[in-house]
């Protein structure tokens, strides 16, 4: 797989998961892939080899949901993440992503310094 096919599979995959496109999921997603965490992301820095990708991202957005047992407050956040996503025949089959949490609860006041 090109350099330039996995970035436009991760480009798709960020679409869907940026726009409620989900139906895209199926152009770049593998039916068994690995998914290690979900979240909105905004890519800051970008390094790819031939099949794997890796992102540094920031996470903005409203806690507009149920996290954990935090009911939705209605508070602005925004966190740093990253992630690593391995492709192959043009669809993502495996990801792990890590973002800050620690960050979020704070910010969403489930937490204390």
């Amino acid at each position: 797989m090109s350099k330039e096919s996995a970035e436009a599979a991760l480009g798709k995959f960020a679409e869907a998961v940026n726009t409620g496109k989900f139906d895209l999921f199926d152009q770049v997603v593998a039916s068994n892939c690995v998914d290690h965490d979900d979240l909105s992301v905004t890519p800051e820095t970008i390094v790819q080899d031939e099949d794997t990708i890796a992102i540094a991202y920031t996470l903005t957005g409203t806690h507009t949901g149920v996290f954990g047992k935090v009911p939705p407050t209605g508070k602005k956040v925004k966190i740093r993440g990253m992630q690593i996503s391995k492709f192959k025949d043009g669809k993502m089959v495996e990801r792990w992503g890590s973002s800050d949490e620690l960050g979020l609860l704070r910010q969403i006041g489930a937490t204390r310094d």
